[in-house]
C-alpha cells in the first residue's frame, strides 16, 4: 500500500495544506486543502473517503470535490465516518444552506455521494485493504485509522490529545509499522493546546513513553510557523525515539 501526503500542516499558508492523504490512488483520508493538489481526472478517480472528523481543515475539499466531477463518475463517493461526524455534516454542511446536499443531486435514487456510518472499532474492507476506526480524544466526535495491508499497519490518529483508549489499541497491534500523529502547538502554547484538545510535546513525550512497539514515528498537524519549535522540542524530550516530520510530497510504503 502507498499513502501520499497531499497535505498535513495544521493551517496554511505558504505552500502549506491542510490535513489530505491519497491511499494508492482511489483512496483519501480526510479532505482537507491538500485535497487542491489533486488533478480533475485524479479526483474522478477517488472513490472512498474516510474523515477522522468534522473539522473545516478536514473536510473543506469533501463539497469541492462532489461539485467538480460528479457528473464524471457513475457511482457516488462513499464517505466513511463516525455517525456523529456524519450527522454534523448533515447538520451544517450538506443542508442546502452552506451547500448543495449531494445526496440527493442529481436525485436521491442516482447521488453523487453516499454518507457510510463506521462505529468506533469497525473495519471496511477494500480489496485486501482493510480501514478500522481507532478512539481518539478530540472537541468534537474524532477517530484515528488503523490501514492495514498484507504488510503490516499505518495508523493515523486524527486530531487527538491524550488518549488511554488509544494507547491500548496501538500496543495490542503485532504488526504496526508507521505511526502518524499529531502535535500541534509547542510546549509555550500548552492552554491553547489543552483547550482544543491537541498535543504538545510533552503531552506526546508521555503517550510514546508508553507505546511498546517501534514503529516509524511521523509528526503531523504543525502550527504554521512553528513548525522548526515543535519538532526541536519533540527530539529533545524523546530522544529515543527517531520522530520525524511529516512532510508534504512524502510518499510511505508498507
Amino acid at each position: 500500500m502507498k499513502l501520499t501526503v497531499l497535505g498535513c500542516s495544521g493551517g496554511i499558508g505558504s505552500g502549506r495544506h491542510t490535513t489530505c492523504y491519497l491511499i494508492d490512488d482511489d483512496i483519501l483520508v480526510d479532505a482537507g486543502t491538500g485535497i487542491t493538489r489533486l488533478s480533475l481526472d485524479q479526483l474522478a478517480n477517488i472513490d472512498h473517503i474516510f474523515l477522522t472528523h468534522s473539522h473545516l481543515d478536514h473536510v473543506l475539499g469533501l463539497p469541492l470535490l462532489l461539485d467538480a466531477v460528479g457528473d464524471r463518475r457513475g457511482m457516488p463517493v462513499s464517505v466513511h465516518a463516525l455517525p456523529e461526524t456524519l450527522d454534523i455534516l448533515s447538520d451544517h454542511l450538506f443542508n442546502w444552506r452552506l451547500w448543495p446536499d449531494f445526496r440527493e443531486i442529481p436525485d436521491v435514487s442516482n447521488p453523487w455521494v453516499k454518507f457510510s456510518p463506521l462505529p468506533l472499532g469497525s473495519t471496511v474492507d477494500l480489496g485486501g485493504r482493510a480501514f478500522t476506526t481507532l478512539p481518539a480524544h478530540h472537541v468534537v466526535p474524532a477517530c484515528g485509522y488503523r490501514i492495514t495491508g498484507e504488510s503490516g499497519s499505518l495508523v493515523f490518529t486524527g486530531d487527538t490529545t491524550s488518549s488511554d483508549a488509544l494507547m491500548h489499541a496501538l500496543n495490542d497491534m503485532s504488526d504496526l509499522h508507521d505511526l502518524i500523529i499529531e502535535t500541534s502547538f509547542e510546549n509555550e502554547l500548552r492552554d491553547i493546546a489543552v483547550a482544543s484538545q491537541h498535543h504538545w510535546p510533552d503531552s506526546l513525550a508521555h503517550e510514546l513513553k508508553r507505546l511498546k512497539s517501534q514503529p516509524g514515528i511521523w509528526i503531523t498537524h504543525l502550527k504554521p510557523g512553528n513548525e522548526d519549535a515543535i519538532v526541536a522540542e519533540l527530539k529533545q524530550r524523546i530522544p529515543d525515539r527517531d520522530i520525524q516530520p511529516l512532510v508534504q510530497d512524502q510518499i510511505i510504503e508498507w
